[in-house]
């Protein structure tokens, strides 16, 4: 069973996530690595923004890959490179999580792993047996 708190001795969310989610009970984990936002062609576009979407699609498919749903995931850790578009950030997280609230961080770096790449996500699920 998984329970989603946010203590009352704790500031509200900043943004739509929740403090914590405490995990009991039989069940399976998933963890990925860090989604990238290149399409399964290897293309990779210029636009933070669109590889942001690619990266979160790339998570969806680890999900049903390993026969899970995007309520299932408990942590998403962004790592964005360079200048984002706050408001088109918080659109692109919003439709892609829907109203499920996993715990997130959102971290800006100075580089990923090659120049081209502007965002990556790392991402863990969880799903009761």
């Amino acid at each position: 069973m998984k329970n989603s708190r946010n203590p009352e001795e704790v500031h509200s969310p900043v943004a739509p996530y929740v403090h914590q989610i405490e995990v009991t009970g039989p069940s399976r984990w998933l963890t990925m690595s860090g989604q990238l936002g290149m399409m399964a062609d290897g293309n990779i576009p210029d636009n933070p923004i669109e590889q942001m979407r690619i990266a979160l699609e790339n998570i969806k498919k680890n999900l049903e890959a390993a026969n899970m749903e995007i309520h299932d995931l408990t942590k998403l850790v962004f790592y964005l490179v360079g200048e984002f578009n706050a408001e088109l950030r918080r659109k692109v997280i919003s439709e892609f999580l829907g109203a499920h609230l996993p715990c997130t961080t959102m971290v800006y770096v100075v580089a990923l792993a090659a120049p081209e790449f502007k965002v990556e996500i790392d991402a863990w699920a969880c799903k009761e047996i």
